[in-house]
């Protein structure tokens, strides 16, 4: 009778194998796939013990219809006129977003930096009329202003259906201490500052059409990511943003989604020479004695860690491109989504486990510390201080992610 069994077993072994993909590729909380896992889990168990074998199979077959419908794909909705306006469309996922919208039917508002830069002279020449260039700096209000007027004018037909915050910065790679607090400001400037007012002036249509926004933050924001502090805590501030926005626009229709993609393999990222040119930089503008107490040999590995890292970059951003058009599209978009090889057991080791075992998990596939000049054997008065990651003696402290 046990091969009876199959059809209900195979519905929840589908099920289970989706649930697996979660894990692996997504954020690990308990999402709809897992938990459906577990639901049909328990409920084999129930009826093995309960109930006759062509009960079971009855019961168990329903169940598994019913898990698989619920997980197919969402419904999306149709393109039809719908405009969007993308920020940061020089390069990477901006640039290949709006290329991706363009095709499907979209209008599409790109906003660059520069008119004449490659990106925006490739989107011109290989996009449709519909697509509309124009030149925005994060960092000056006139900019943003005349972005909000030209897309209030040129939407009166169609309204304005999606808003895509994909513009960022991130000008330094160093401890928080050697990074200048200009850096700081820059990164607030144009990751929060520059989203929050552009994303406040088109609130009226956004409200008026139901529309979406959608914002692409960074794991640096949710973890703290060594040598990315100007950045993460940018990141953080606007994706914290995005979810008051997501809460108080719920009356309006409004639905918020955040991106929080991997490593890709961006122009950016590809660049060598601009981190090396910020690293000169970093080094020139240090003061003389932060410089002696952690020396230049520690700032060039930190860099060296940095670009060995980006050797392990993603080079197709499609999954990126895909998450930032579901959002727009979906019937029910979901609030968060993580794109990215390796992210789902990022999140776990994140969420549920040990703080040291956190912070060593980070420094072995992103950056790795060496020991700063002044701390090294031989200095004087250097007293390393021990490390709870590497000692199994000492009680790391409790876990924020836990204690919420």
């Amino acid at each position: 009778m046990e091969r009876w069994l199959w059809p209900a077993g195979g519905a929840w072994l589908l099920v289970a194998a989706r649930a697996l993909l979660q894990l692996l590729r997504s954020d690990l909380r308990l999402g709809r796939p897992l938990l459906a896992a577990l639901a049909l889990a328990a409920l084999d168990w129930l009826c093995q013990r309960l109930l006759p074998p062509l009960a079971t199979l009855a019961v168990l077959a329903t169940a598994g219809w019913i898990a698989l419908s619920r997980l197919a794909r969402p419904q999306r909705l149709p393109v039809a006129t719908r405009a969007v306006l993308i920020t940061g469309c020089d390069s990477g996922f901006g640039k290949e977003t709006a290329k991706k919208l363009d095709s499907m039917g979209f209008t599409v508002l790109a906003t660059v930096m520069e008119l004449n830069s490659p990106g925006a002279i490739e989107l011109r020449t290989c996009c449709s009329p519909r697509l509309r260039l124009l030149q925005l700096d994060l960092t000056k209000s006139a900019d943003i202003s005349h972005v909000l007027e030209f897309t209030k004018a040129h939407t009166t037909s169609t309204g304005l259906w999606g808003l895509v915050n994909n513009a960022g910065l991130n000008e330094v790679v160093a401890d928080a201490e050697l990074s200048p607090v200009a850096t700081f400001r820059s990164c607030m400037e144009v990751n929060f500052f520059g989203a929050l007012e552009l994303t406040k002036g088109l609130l009226p249509l956004l409200r008026s059409s139901r529309g979406r926004i959608v914002t692409v933050g960074s794991p640096a924001g949710d973890m703290p990511y060594p040598c990315l502090g100007a950045y993460g805590t940018s990141k953080a501030a606007v994706a914290l943003l995005m979810d008051i926005f997501s809460c108080e626009l719920l009356p309006w229709g409004v639905k918020v989604s955040t991106i929080q993609p991997g490593c890709f393999r961006t122009e950016s990222v590809k660049d060598v020479g601009r981190w090396e040119r910020r690293k000169q930089l970093l080094l020139a503008s240090l003061p003389q004695e932060l410089l002696q107490a952690y020396g230049k040999d520690y700032i060039e590995h930190l860099n060296e860690q940095f670009l060995r890292s980006l050797r392990l970059a993603m080079p197709d951003l499609s999954p990126v491109v895909d998450d930032i058009i579901d959002a727009l599209l979906a019937a029910q978009p979901r609030r968060r989504y993580y794109p990215g090889q390796g992210m789902g057991l990022m999140y776990f080791i994140h969420y549920y486990l040990p703080e040291g075992l956190r912070r060593r998990f980070l420094q072995t596939f992103f950056i790795s510390h060496c020991l700063p000049q002044a701390l090294q054997p031989g200095q004087p008065g250097a007293t390393p201080p021990q490390d709870p990651a590497r000692d199994p003696n000492l009680s790391p402290g409790p876990s924020p992610a836990v204690a919420q």
